[in-house]
Formats: structure tokens, sequence, C-alpha cells
């Protein structure tokens, strides 16, 4: 389902893949880990041309508004870092500003236009939760911003099934994946 249907979120695939076969709300799912290994291997079999470069196209993308949005200290996560991205992917960006609408205002100056990811925004200003979430094309190529506050980039997320820390690479790190360098 991740892989043909474009779900990106591992609990939903999940859930969704349960209900499938019947499987009642006690059953014991697989991990995020065991999932993405899974996603891999399928990706790996059916996918194993379209797929890569589909990666690469996506991570080039990131690097682009990466570069655009430095000022933000931007970070690429997501299915995009960790190789899984697959034909419906977006590119997952997190943004650190004094505000929310600084990473706006740079984007109207540049006449890129965007909209607000969840109806209302998000109202909790935690480190730890973004400030708001932008989604906008770029070639393209659906982009999430993810906006968290100054020190929201000092704190760590952990994942909520490993609790190991969430991965995220800086601009020079992704510039190192293009050129088939393994940095993370």
């Amino acid at each position: 389902m991740m892989a043909e249907d474009g779900i990106g979120d591992y609990g939903a695939a999940k859930r969704k893949a349960a209900k499938s076969v019947g499987a009642s709300d006690a059953v014991a799912l697989p991990t995020n880990e065991e999932v993405a290994a899974e996603l891999r291997a399928w990706q790996a079999l059916y996918q194993e041309e379209e797929q890569p470069e589909r990666l690469r196209e996506l991570r080039e993308v990131a690097l682009e508004v990466m570069e655009l949005l430095a000022d933000f200290r931007p970070y690429l996560t997501g299915a995009v870092l960790d190789g899984t991205a697959g034909r419906f992917a977006e590119v997952e960006l997190e943004l650190f500003a004094d505000s929310a609408k600084d990473v706006e205002i740079s984007l109207l100056s540049r006449n890129i236009s965007y909209e607000f990811a969840d109806k209302g925004g998000i109202t909790s200003h935690a480190a730890h939760l973004p400030e708001a979430r932008l989604r906008l094309d770029w070639r393209d190529t659906p982009i999430l911003l993810l906006i968290y506050s100054l020190a929201g980039e000092r704190q760590h997320k952990r994942s909520a099934h490993s609790g190991r820390s969430h991965a995220r690479a800086k601009a020079p790190a992704v510039a190192a994946l293009l050129s088939g360098e393994t940095p993370i």
C-alpha cells in the first residue's frame, strides 16, 4: 500500500493492512523499521529502476529548496532521506525560524505560492511540535515544510516506535548522498 498507493504514514498503512485481512485492533502490528525493511525489499524487486531514479530526483529538489530556504536552517527528513521514497512521496523539510510568518514572508517575496497543510494551522508552540505545516509544489514535486521555533533545532525528536533519534540531514549531507557518499 505504501509503495503502490502512496500511503506515507506508517501507522495508517499498518491499520489499513490489518483491516484488509480482518485482523483485530489487538493484533500486534510490525514496527516502522520492519515495515521500512519490507518496503525497501518490495521496491528493490518491483521498482528496481524507477525507485532509485525517483529518489534521486526528490533529493535534488530537496537540496534546491534547502538552498533557497537556507536562512531557516533546513533539514531533510522522512522517506526521501531514509531512501524509502516512492512515486507518490513528498519532500519533507524541517525549518527553524523566529516565527512561521518569517517563512511565509520569504515565500511570498519570491512569488512562491503555498497552502497550509493543516486546516486552521497548529496552535501549539512547543519546541517539539511544528508551529506550522506548509505545502508547496517545486518543479512538480510536493514539498512539506514543517516550521519549528528556533529552540526546536536543538531538540532531537525520538521515534515513538524505536526510541531512536529522528533522522534529519542538512544540505551538505544531502549533497553527499547525491554524490554517492553515505554521510548518514
